[in-house]
């Protein structure tokens, strides 16, 4: 593709040098390009990424043959200036690619916490159905039955784009992505053409990234009005919005969107609402009554949570016309998502949950779903990231001291942070409801933690490990360390029953 055909996509760009240069791919990260790419430029987001400006000239050393700026470098390849870097990357991205969101039905999923289950379910209801899906998220990258490791969540333009065009050539038909608020605020997503949007919630999260919840629900809101403001007599055009009706922010949300508005809950009327949910060690049963009608659910996970994450995917569902007999298959089938309230069994005599959840509202949901199955004592080991939001600290210590009869506070992925002062600030919380430290004890590194509960564990006792989940990895002062929080409780088991750690 000629760099002359991609700057003409952006109406105000100015070349100078040779525009007659072919480009093989597209890349906003100098360490990852290839040579014959076309490197952009993104200006920098203050703490969260780096400006790639200084990076030109590493870029053509790699291989870079044209650079899109916001101004002028000095580099000896054809620069294109831009007004606005991270929106040309999703441009050139979307094109250089053939625009393959249009070719696949394009459900994204957004919301503070829960979207990674509900999008699970979704991709499961519709393989179930006998659809080839591809699925983007916090677990990876899945196309068809492969899964690929991916670094973040909602992916840069050129790595997500790529993703969906290798869908398309292996014979998907339909995507399910998440799409975080960092993502819609650093314009990820833009030139995605999606069929629906899914709102899961909104709580207290990302704040030191957002500066407040408006800011952060507007952040959301972004994913609702890109929508589009057009109506079609066309069913297979129609856009849809699935709101949490329980959820306030929704009523915000639905000022934002000109699609179809579809809403679910528990509490209020919606157009998708469950009722007579029994909540067991084993599972989850409900009735769900929609506007197609009424069939009795059953999902094997627990937690009032998983209720309304159920109630999203059956609702994403039946807007791509499919029959409540399917969905309850595929929703009787969904094997869980990994590190999502995950079982470490090694024969123990006690019940070793291992969950993502690193929210206030995340911790609180999860603590109250384990305290319905737990015949003894819940003991807690979670923690906190570094260099993120320091208000939640306290307010997740004063959850874990409400619903938990022993806490371990360790540390999360403190990045550049002191461990140390990371669990202080959640002891402030934990003091709230315990003047002493008898039912609490501050341990920064997690293997020990981990170690710590599993060795305090009675027959009967849930030992619950949150905040890391499905993550194989910890960030920490001095670098990525590998660790996975069901590999270290596995181990910790065995070695407590005599056996051999793997």
């Amino acid at each position: 593709m000629q760099l002359r055909d991609l700057a003409a996509l952006i109406p105000n760009a100015i070349v100078r040098g040779n525009a007659d240069i072919e480009i093989t791919g597209i890349s906003n990260h100098s360490r990852r390009l290839s040579p014959g790419e076309l490197f952009v430029c993104i200006s920098g987001i203050p703490g969260y990424q780096e400006d790639r400006h200084p990076y030109a000239g590493d870029a053509v050393h790699a291989g870079a043959v044209a650079i899109v700026a916001e101004h002028d470098i000095e580099v000896d390849v054809p620069v294109v200036l831009v007004k606005d870097s991270r929106h040309a990357l999703a441009v050139l991205s979307a094109h250089f690619y053939g625009y393959p969101s249009r070719e696949l039905t394009l459900i994204g999923v957004t919301g503070t916490n829960g979207k990674t289950t509900t999008a699970h379910m979704i991709d499961a209801i519709l393989r179930y159905a006998g659809s080839k899906t591809g699925l983007m998220g916090n677990i990876g990258t899945k196309i068809g039955d492969t899964l690929f490791e991916t670094d973040i969540n909602t992916q840069e333009p050129p790595v997500l784009q790529a993703n969906l065009r290798r869908m398309v050539d292996e014979g998907c038909s339909i995507a399910v992505m998440e799409v975080t608020s960092q993502g819609l605020d650093a314009g990820r997503v833009l030139g995605c053409e999606f069929r629906s949007a899914v709102f899961t919630n909104i709580t207290q999260d990302h704040l030191d990234y957002h500066g407040t919840m408006e800011r952060y629900i507007a952040a959301k809101g972004l994913f609702f009005s890109r929508l589009g403001n057009g109506f079609s007599d066309d069913p297979a055009k129609r856009k849809f919005a699935v709101l949490n009706e329980d959820d306030d922010a929704s009523s915000v949300l639905r000022k934002l969107t000109a699609a179809n508005v579809l809403t679910y809950g528990i509490r209020e009327e919606a157009d998708v609402r469950a009722e007579a949910i029994q909540l067991t060690p084993l599972g989850t049963s409900f009735r769900v009554v929609t506007y197609k009608g009424t069939a009795e659910m059953q999902v094997g996970m627990v937690g009032m949570f998983n209720v309304y994450n159920a109630l999203a995917a059956i609702t994403a569902a039946l807007v791509e016309g499919l029959t409540l007999e399917t969905i309850r298959g595929g929703l009787a089938s969904f094997p869980g998502v990994p590190g999502r309230m995950e079982v470490v069994n090694e024969g123990q005599p006690f019940l070793v949950l291992v969950d993502y959840a690193h929210t206030p509202d995340g911790l609180d949901n999860l603590l109250r779903a384990v305290q319905g199955v737990a015949r003894q004592r819940v003991i807690t080991v979670f923690g906190c990231g570094g260099d993120r939001d320091r208000t939640k600290r306290p307010i997740m210590g004063r959850i874990a001291a409400e619903y938990s009869d022993y806490v371990v506070v360790t540390s999360d992925n403190p990045r550049s942070e002191n461990p140390e002062q990371i669990l202080t600030d959640i002891e402030a919380g934990l003091r709230e409801k315990h003047d002493s430290g008898d039912s609490y004890e501050l341990t920064a590194d997690r293997a020990e933690a981990i170690t710590r509960a599993i060795a305090m564990a009675n027959p009967g006792d849930v030992v619950v490990i949150a905040g890391k989940g499905h993550e194989t990895y910890q960030i920490t002062s001095v670098g990525t360390i590998k660790f996975d929080d069901r590999e270290v409780a596995r181990d910790k088991i065995r070695e407590r029953r005599g056996g051999t750690p793997s």
